[in-house]
């Protein structure tokens, strides 16, 4: 199972890297790796979320005995733990594999709090943008996954898998 897991990261990092030198002069390989990673989740979870909202919950509030989730918060509900966890493997081992000083407990730990935050973020820009602007939901959910997206971005790589400085004497 290790053997084609590691394929398989190997594979995604020489896809990725393969699309890098056009854009060496622009960004570092990790800030690249990050957006193709951070871009190719995003993407999946966008159409997670339209096939959720559009065939799974049919546009319909779900009713859990006396609880109604409007259907696109349910939809959020949904495909949000199943793109945090492909998130967290594609940073962990294609974006920020050098952060091996930091155990994986800690930067668990951490990576949990950004979620905590990037899901108040998910909840709060969708109820703005569809309750406040009246926004229809998918054009909501793109929205909201960009500013979620820097949002997380910064917190992914100055807090959860920070790199920890060596000291210098």
């Amino acid at each position: 199972m290790q053997k084609h897991f590691r394929s398989v990261r190997d594979f995604i990092i020489s896809t990725i890297d393969s699309f890098y030198p056009p854009f060496s002069k622009l960004v570092d390989l990790q800030t690249f790796r990050y957006a193709a990673c951070g871009g190719s989740n995003s993407l999946f979870d966008i159409l997670l979320y339209s096939f959720t909202y559009n065939y799974i919950l049919r546009k319909s509030i779900l009713h859990l005995g006396s609880i109604a989730i409007s259907p696109y918060i349910a939809a959020m509900m949904i495909t949000f733990p199943v793109t945090l966890f492909t998130g967290f493997l594609l940073m962990r081992y294609v974006v920020f594999p050098d952060a091996k000083s930091t155990k994986k407990r800690v930067q668990g730990s951490r990576y949990i709090a950004v979620v905590i935050g990037c899901i108040f973020l998910n909840y709060l820009f969708l109820k703005l943008f569809i309750e406040k602007f009246g926004w229809w939901p998918l054009p909501s959910k793109m929205a909201t996954t960009v500013l979620v997206v820097l949002f997380s971005y910064f917190s992914q790589k100055h807090f959860t898998f920070r790199v920890a400085s060596t000291i210098k004497s």
